[in-house]
């Protein structure tokens, strides 16, 4: 039941993202086609000083991403310079401790000194790879600031004619980059929720496998039961001895036919009675002969039952 409701909850919540997903591409499709639209439309009024004016724009995009990267091998740099004063202090104590432990050489603090002196040395060359390369940043930011300035004065008038194209480009840029955000979001969502349907499915399949698993094996335990457990008396046959619900053939078999009772009938009925006295009206296939049982009358004193009741088996 609770993976049935796991399942249930994943397959509406997935009904419910890909609806606000469709919606967001549409929505991201449609400021896409106005926003071309648009500044085809600026594009058109202002001429070719849009052409003119966009090595000094590209200029400025290569500059700000150039600025992001050095501040980021800046934040690398002062990470390397933080672990190697922290390896150094590391080292000053495990020395310290060696120095106290002189006359022991206490390994614990050699093992604390030789790890200590390799941090030291990992956090040395981080240092100063990271060091190189906030220095290679740092220079070419240096040059994509300089090429800006450089393009500034001298596309200044077809810069000041085209602002209105790029002002326009970067808001729809903005609008634009906000909606992908969202749809990658949504998608991200999306592929979360049939993650979790996904679980809930293969969850209860195992649990349909044991179900179906256990009833297969009830079935053979079932099938595999005694013969004559389950052995029932069968149609056409009459009570004998009154209130005993002791039943037997109504006709007597002829004797070469005994191989066609059932063999489950026959050890039923064995465990049924507990006397042959059921045994006297029958033929010789299924009891005694009548031989046999006037001699047992005879030596039992004439009777004419027996006092004396056995089984027989088999």
């Amino acid at each position: 039941k609770e993976e049935l409701e796991h399942l249930n909850q994943a397959n509406g919540e997935i009904n419910r993202l890909e609806l606000q997903l469709d919606e967001a591409r549409t929505a991201y499709r449609r400021i896409l086609s106005e926003s071309a639209r648009k500044l085809n439309a600026q594009g058109s009024q202002l001429g070719n000083c849009i052409e003119k004016a966009r090595p000094y724009y590209e200029a400025r995009r290569l500059a700000k991403e150039a600025q992001q990267e050095t501040q980021k091998a800046a934040l690398r740099y002062e990470r390397a310079v933080s672990m190697h004063n922290a390896a150094r202090e590391m080292v000053f104590v495990a020395e310290q401790g060696v120095v106290a432990d002189k006359n022991r050489l206490d390994p614990t603090w050699q093992e604390m000194l030789n790890h200590a002196t390799c941090k030291v040395n990992e956090a040395e060359e981080e240092r100063l790879r990271s060091e190189r390369e906030h220095q290679r940043v740092t220079q070419l930011c240096q040059q994509a600031e300089a090429k800006v300035q450089t393009l500034q004065k001298s596309l200044k008038r077809v810069i000041v004619k085209s602002k209105p194209y790029f002002e326009l480009k970067a808001q729809f840029n903005q609008i634009l980059e906000e909606h992908k955000s969202k749809v990658t979001a949504l998608e991200r969502s999306v592929s979360q929720a049939k993650t979790r349907y996904s679980v809930a499915l293969r969850n209860l399949e195992q649990i349909s496998e044991q179900i179906h698993a256990r009833r297969l094996q009830r079935l053979i335990v079932r099938r595999a039961s005694p013969v004559g457990a389950e052995a029932s008396p069968q149609h056409g046959e009459k009570q004998v001895g009154g209130t005993g619900g002791t039943f037997l053939g109504s006709e007597d078999p002829p004797s070469d036919n005994l191989s066609v009772l059932s063999l489950q009938t026959i050890a039923s009925d064995l465990q049924k009675f507990d006397s042959v006295e059921h045994l006297v009206g029958l033929s010789d296939a299924t009891s005694l002969n009548n031989d046999e049982l006037e001699g047992r009358e005879q030596r039992r004193g004439g009777q004419g039952h027996f006092k004396h009741h056995r089984s027989i088996s088999l």
